[in-house]
């Protein structure tokens, strides 16, 4: 074994945060989520909203990436990407998806699975028009996930954009760029703990009362896993 594979395999460091309880635990896992993203911005992490996004393509091979979550409410997490691209095929080919969010700071992460579909215009309008103009540029000049000879290329296409709207105070949202909302279905919450006997509280829909309204979303149910 070298040295660089050695020191893979003996690293540790023990984690000593403080457990969860079903107990303690929010019954809303939105809620819930929102109250450890304020723990991990005050704690100083790093992009508290990034989401790794794990998607399936054509071929049904996993593919994941990270994304900004630009918003969380009751429906679930929005997020903006270019609608021609990559991921976005895959989400229009596969709708179930998975995310994760790391605060490496706090040894806690997010699991998250759940069914994703495509914001209304008059949201994605609204987020495209909050962002600054360098980045509402980028989005009309970037064709991304396709094949680019040189960067040169890219600088030559943000050129021409610049030059297309350089008389123009506002720049419209390009038709192939909009926002995605992932619905949660279930949550994982992890907290690190000593000895690798983490703690794992999972949040799933129960089952709809007999006699129930249809269409109605039932209660969130919470079940330990172990570690």
């Amino acid at each position: 074994m070298n040295d660089s594979a050695r020191e893979l395999a003996e690293r540790r460091k023990e984690y000593e945060t403080a457990g969860l309880d079903v107990a303690e635990m929010l019954g809303d896992p939105v809620e819930q989520w929102r109250q450890w993203y304020d723990q991990a911005s005050e704690a100083g992490c790093v992009e508290p909203n990034a989401m790794a996004l794990a998607t399936v393509d054509p071929a049904g091979m996993p593919q994941i990436r990270y994304v900004l979550v630009r918003g969380v409410d009751d429906r679930g997490f929005q997020f903006f990407t270019n609608y021609t691209s990559a991921k976005s095929g895959e989400m229009h080919h596969h709708q179930q998806i998975g995310a994760l969010f790391t605060w490496l700071q706090l040894h806690r992460q997010v699991r998250v699975t759940g069914v994703v579909e495509r914001l209304p215009d008059a949201e994605s309008d609204a987020y495209f028009a909050s962002r600054p103009r360098s980045s509402q540029i980028g989005a009309w000049a970037s064709p991304q996930s396709q094949v680019l000879p040189d960067r040169a290329a890219l600088d030559a296409r943000v050129a021409d954009v610049e030059a297309r709207f350089a008389g123009d105070e506002t720049i419209p949202r390009p038709p192939h760029w909009g926002g995605w909302i992932l619905r949660p279905t279930s949550f994982e919450f992890w907290q690190g703990r000593p000895s690798r006997l983490h703690d794992r509280l999972r949040y799933q829909r129960s089952s709809a009362p007999a006699g129930g309204v249809a269409g109605t979303a039932t209660p969130w149910q919470i079940d330990r896993l172990a570690p």
